[in-house]
């Protein structure tokens, strides 16, 4: 997952501390977020790059927000291009139902309200986002012709 890898390389350039991906799903799960919504802190434990040894460090959800930033970044510019290429009759159904959000980048606090900002069309997250994934990719492929000019 981008959002895991981007939090790994964050604590290595940021705190020279080497963390593994399961670390880094629990920190971006507690206190992860898309925008400024909660403050709070965690404690991470780790290898410190420079001596070796093991390291707990405390960080704060706003450091947890700069380490995902660009990947947020990424994630809304994609959302755009697809709705730049949608066709007038999709179109018309967004604006009326909005972006239904799914996968697990979908379930990070706050990044339906940063692209529903971005973009001023409305954001819905999926009650099953890991499932839905799924579901959609089956749907896209029954209709590809349909869906065609908005995949990226």
């Amino acid at each position: 997952d981008e959002m895991d890898e981007a939090i790994v390389q964050w604590f290595r350039n940021e705190h020279k501390l080497d963390i593994g991906l399961p670390t880094s799903e629990v920190i971006k799960k507690s206190v992860g977020s898309a925008m400024r919504m909660q403050t709070g802190t965690i404690t991470v434990k780790g290898r410190d790059l420079v001596s070796g040894i093991p390291k707990t460090i405390e960080v704060s959800s706003d450091e947890i927000r700069q380490a995902l930033k660009e990947t947020v970044n990424i994630i809304v510019e994609a959302v755009k291009k697809a709705l730049e290429r949608t066709p007038p009759e999709l179109a018309s159904d967004i604006l009326d139902r909005g972006i239904i959000m799914t996968g697990g980048g979908s379930m990070l606090k706050g990044i339906d309200q940063i692209i529903r900002e971005r973009t001023n069309v409305p954001v819905n997250c999926a009650e099953d986002p890991l499932l839905s994934v799924v579901k959609g990719t089956g749907m896209v492929l029954d209709n590809i012709r349909k869906y065609e000019p908005v995949l990226i």
